[in-house]
């Protein structure tokens, strides 16, 4: 598949390598034309910098949108995707301290990104999990593949992305569609605040069995 990455940082290094060793071609589109050659050098397996956001969005069957939530409306305006792309948004719409929703009370980042770019299919993605997490080969914990949620309104978008959240070794989970990523980002910060304080965010949920009001 060929994968556009918009961004160059930890995250566009951590995700675009494991796609580019998985076979995956794989091409580094960002501002800073160096900061780009340095991503896709340390992707290695033949990963590429590109002419910036707009010839990555050019060449991806599939763009991760890896910029700062707050650059993203920006970028994809000024990149114009081409109608019928799949975006992968992993961006947190957060800000701390003290830990904040950015976009509380209003649309999610990934719905402001879908008008930011019109036509395009957008799938809200690998953004509950630091950098690190992604760089694992396969991202297992106590022997369970970690799931990835995945939110978005295009049956096809949600099985590509899928198909990428697989080639890492986790496991895609369908979260509903876009309007349910702003419940993914708010979950998503308020477990990044139970990190930060050092507690364990998994001791918040009971195991599926014991979750009760399933019948």
């Amino acid at each position: 598949m060929r994968i556009g990455i918009i961004g160059a940082g930890n995250m566009a290094q951590a995700l675009g390598g494991q796609w580019a060793r998985a076979g995956h071609e794989v091409v580094f589109g960002a501002r800073d034309a160096a900061r780009a050659a340095t991503a896709a050098g340390q992707a290695g397996a033949g990963a590429r910098a590109v002419a910036g956001p707009a010839a990555a969005a050019a060449f991806g069957e599939a763009v991760l949108v890896a910029v700062p939530a707050d650059r993203a409306e920006g970028v994809l305006a000024a990149a114009a995707p081409p109608a019928g792309r799949v975006l992968i948004d992993c961006t947190n719409p957060v800000a701390f301290p003290p830990l904040t929703l950015t976009t509380a009370g209003g649309p999610s980042m990934a719905e402001r990104i879908a008008a930011a770019a019109p036509g395009t299919h957008v799938v809200k993605a690998f953004n509950v999990c630091h950098e690190s997490v992604w760089r694992l080969t396969p991202p297992v914990f106590d022997g369970r593949p970690l799931a990835v949620p995945l939110c978005g309104d295009d049956p096809d978008a949600l099985a590509l992305v899928g198909r990428l959240a697989a080639d890492l070794g986790a496991e895609p989970v369908p979260a509903g569609g876009l309007a349910a990523a702003r419940l993914l980002e708010a979950t998503t910060a308020f477990v990044i605040g139970l990190w930060f304080a050092g507690r364990d965010a998994r001791a918040v949920f009971p195991p599926l069995a014991h979750a009760g009001g399933r019948d």
